[in-house]
């Protein structure tokens, strides 16, 4: 089954031994102390950087490799279409990869640490002694892609922009902590937060940068920030868009000019002269694409593609390989059910519902095995819940236990299974025994409420292909006596129904985070659930949430966030506010043998985002970034 990464937030995750986490958390703690108003090239959330301030670069990286040639990408994020070029905002679906290859930030996180940050757009950092603000240092070098020195004022315009009611909440959410920017000189941007969190300056250097002259008009008025669109961006970042034929295809070209090419933390990136994205509508014809040669790398999500279609003549030639990679940590992926529909705010029919899902079936029949049934969260992670709960898990539920499930109170739940003695049979018998204690009867050829009105669901989802999942789940809920179908629709429609909490039910992914902190307001808090754009998908509204996430995001030390975690992964699980699915623990990826990868793979990454920043071209002679930019010719696409 394919897996849906929207709107992804610009942080990194990692996959750490819970005993290396505990070690690391507890050093950062008590080093709290000691931070000093000393500016530094470096910044790590917990301890100190792995990489010294005179590194080369990321040990991941390849600064040898050619930099050179064209990368024929496919579908980015299994988006289907666009129609944006600002990744900030709700309206559109914004431009494959279009965040990453045109919006440097302040500072550039590395992909195998816990939480560590090193030189881009600043140069150094300075976080005050009592942690309420950090003073962050431009680089003089820095300039946007049309020559002008990028300054503090426009880190200040920045940050100002993606605080306000004109951009998404998805990503207005993710600077919560900092209160505010102020312009020290015309190099020095010092941001004051608020509270002493230990995540708030790296959440600062986070922050991407972009010019007050993009949306510009020749009238020297400025679109609303909310209203620019389909103007291309004045980079900050590597590349630039060459050509957009419409809303199917988008070139970048590298900037001949990007001036952060050999920065340690640059060098061994964006070995690629162009980047060409094709967004293909249906994945079958996108895997023959592929393997006619046509695109040079396909990672593919469907197991079952992966198991029986990744053959043929360019194979056997060995043009074309397959591989797998480690794929970082679990991620919740679940069947969203929206509590803001009246017939799915009892908990009753919400667990009904999980119990018409066939997982253990599926996976030995579609998947072939492939993948890992969720029961959590924070599934595989010292943060997710297991067992009875704890005292301190206790002490923060209890002043809840009347309005929670009992279940809660009890050994964490395990999500229904078919395997023997079980069997779908015996969960739908349970799921019409809960669907008839919440009103609802199977009556007249059909599940009916109290006033005679039978229920009805609409499962929406965008990947063509996808309904040979969803048909066994919809049959299961049929024999429910549920109304239930499916409503296939473009990516771009799709993304405006989502944010705008338009559907019934459908798939979604929590992007994983190493540390559970501020993205859960955005994800689980009341306030979210009325935000447009919101990652509340849900719509949930509960008091015992609002405080989980509070006393997360304010734990003062390791087992105080532990304790948070749990006690809110018992809520959301017992509450079904969705039906968890399953996770892969491999990223499959197809790629031509005219392609190369460095060695090391890092500990964490968006495997997509790996492929464009670090792969590169084989068998050529490897040049300077510079020198490969300087033979692009001029730019002659269409905008």
């Amino acid at each position: 089954m394919a897996r849906r990464l929207l709107r992804r937030a610009s942080t990194r995750t990692e996959r750490m031994r819970p005993s290396l986490f505990r070690l690391a958390f507890a050093t950062a703690f008590g080093l709290a102390c000691a931070i000093g108003a000393q500016a530094k090239p470096a910044i790590a959330q917990f301890g100190e950087p792995k990489y010294p301030p005179n590194f080369t670069h990321f040990d991941y990286a390849d600064p040898d490799a050619s930099n050179t040639g064209t990368l024929h990408f496919q579908n980015y994020d299994q988006a289907q279409s666009y129609d944006s070029l600002n990744p900030f905002i709700v309206r559109g679906q914004f431009a494959p990869d279009v965040r990453n290859l045109m919006f440097d930030t302040l500072m550039q996180r590395s992909w195998d640490e816990l939480a560590s940050e090193y030189p881009l757009i600043a140069d150094d950092v300075e976080v005050a002694p009592d942690g309420r603000s950090a003073t962050f240092h431009i680089n003089p070098k820095a300039h946007f892609s049309n020559g002008d020195p990028i300054t503090a004022a426009d880190v200040k315009y920045s940050f100002d922009t993606l605080k306000s009611q004109q951009a998404s909440p998805m990503i207005s959410s993710q600077f919560s902590e900092i209160k505010r920017a102020t312009v020290v000189d015309r190099s020095t941007v010092r941001f004051d937060f608020v509270d002493n969190s230990r995540a708030a300056p790296l959440i600062a250097g986070d922050i991407p940068v972009f010019s007050p002259k993009w949306g510009m008009q020749p009238d020297g008025k400025r679109l609303p920030f909310d209203q620019i669109s389909v103007e291309p961006p004045i980079a900050s970042g590597p590349y630039l868009v060459e050509q957009r034929k419409n809303d199917k295809e988008i070139i970048y070209r590298r900037d001949p000019n990007y001036w952060a090419a050999d920065l340690p933390s640059r060098r061994g990136m964006f070995h690629f002269d162009r980047i060409v994205f094709k967004l293909y509508l249906d994945q079958y014809v996108k895997l023959e694409a592929f393997k006619a040669g046509t695109d040079d790398v396909d990672r593919e999500y469907s197991a079952t593609q992966w198991a029986r279609k990744y053959v043929g003549k360019n194979f056997d030639s060995g043009l074309l390989r397959k591989e797998t990679f480690p794929d970082g940590p679990a991620q919740m992926q679940g069947f969203v059910i929206n509590t803001r529909k009246p017939e799915f705010q009892d908990q009753r029919v919400r667990h009904a519902l999980a119990l018409a899902f066939d997982y253990d079936w599926m996976n030995r029949m579609m998947f072939y095995g492939q993948y890992t049934r969720l029961n959590s969260f924070w599934d595989a992670s010292p943060f997710g819940a297991t067992g009875m709960p704890s005292e301190k898990e206790l002490k923060l539920l209890e002043p809840f236990r009347a309005e929670l499930p009992p279940e809660v109170f009890g050994p964490m739940v395990k999500q229904p299974s078919t395997k023997p003695p079980g069997s779908l049979r015996a969960n739908l018998r349970q799921a019409r025994e809960l669907l008839a204690e919440a009103g609802w009867h199977y009556r007249d050829g059909a599940l009916r409420n109290d006033a005679g009105t039978p229920m009805r669901i609409e499962i929406m989802d965008d990947e063509p292909g996808f309904d040979r999942l969803l048909i066994p789940y919809m049959q299961a809920l049929q024999t429910l006596g549920i109304d239930a179908h499916m409503r296939e629709i473009d990516s771009a429609l799709y993304q405006k129904r989502l944010d705008s909490f338009q559907f019934d039910i459908t798939t979604y992914i929590y992007p994983p985070v190493t540390i559970p902190g501020i993205e859960l307001e955005r994800r689980f808090s009341s306030k979210a659930a009325s935000q447009v754009g919101s990652e509340n998908y849900s719509g949930i509204r509960s008091k015992a949430v609002d405080a989980l996430v509070h006393a997360a995001i304010s734990a003062a030390n390791l087992d105080d966030l532990e304790a948070a975690t749990r006690a809110l992964d018992r809520v959301l699980i017992n509450e079904y506010y969705l039906v968890p699915q399953y996770y892969e623990a491999d990223a499959r990826i197809a790629y031509k043998t005219t392609i190369g990868h460095p060695k090391v793979v890092p500990t964490t990454y968006q495997s997509e985002d790996w492929i464009i920043d670090y792969w590169f071209p084989k068998g050529k002679r490897p040049m300077s970034t510079q020198a490969s930019a300087e033979k692009i010719p001029a730019e002659t696409g269409t905008h």
